[in-house]
């Protein structure tokens, strides 16, 4: 299974664009998001292009293929627009073999895991950051942010195929790959 993730869209109607050029490139089998869609929030600058209702729309051009969970800027009233589930706080997946806890990383992270058994997978946005950190019984990892990425790393996705896992900018160039 081919499983493509990002994070961190924050309303931007120019990154988002982007994002599904590549999502159309990569042919993935599913397409997570790991939450801050539309709302740039109170902490981040306009991201290029703020244009929430054009996200909205080239989301749910593809809403049977994205699997969701809730970042700290998803609202109730987000849901009523949007043609896919984005409330749940977090999602167990089992991709690959891998048993993944999938959430947006304000609620649970590197610095306040949930319960996790040895093996595990830590799957986290919210930080703008991509990373991948081996802990004792588990493994955290963040694809970056696709609009407002920090500490100098680029706009970027990840793909997780077999038990790789490649983050790529948005133009599909890979630059780190990790395996599990």
């Amino acid at each position: 299974m081919k499983l493509m993730i990002a994070s961190d869209i924050h309303g931007s109607a120019f990154f988002c664009e982007r994002l599904l050029e590549a999502y159309r490139t990569e042919a993935p089998d599913r397409f997570l998001l790991l939450g801050d869609l539309l709302y740039h929030g109170p902490r981040n600058d306009l991201p290029t292009e703020y244009a929430p209702k054009r996200v909205i729309e080239l989301l749910n051009a593809i809403a049977p293929s994205l699997l969701c969970v809730r970042g700290n800027c998803e609202a109730e009233v987000d849901q009523m627009v949007l043609k896919f589930p984005v409330l749940a706080d977090y999602a167990w997946l089992d991709v690959n073999g891998l048993r993944i806890f999938a959430t947006h990383g304000h609620l649970f992270g590197a610095d306040n895991p949930p319960p996790l058994a040895g093996g595990d997978v830590l799957l986290c946005g919210h930080t703008h950051v991509p990373k991948f950190t081996p802990y004792e019984t588990y493994t955290y990892i963040n694809p970056g942010s696709v609009s407002i990425p920090k500490e100098d790393s680029p706009h970027s996705y990840l793909i997780l195929e077999d038990r790789t896992l490649t983050w790529k900018d948005l133009d599909g160039t890979p630059y780190r790959t990790e395996n599990l």
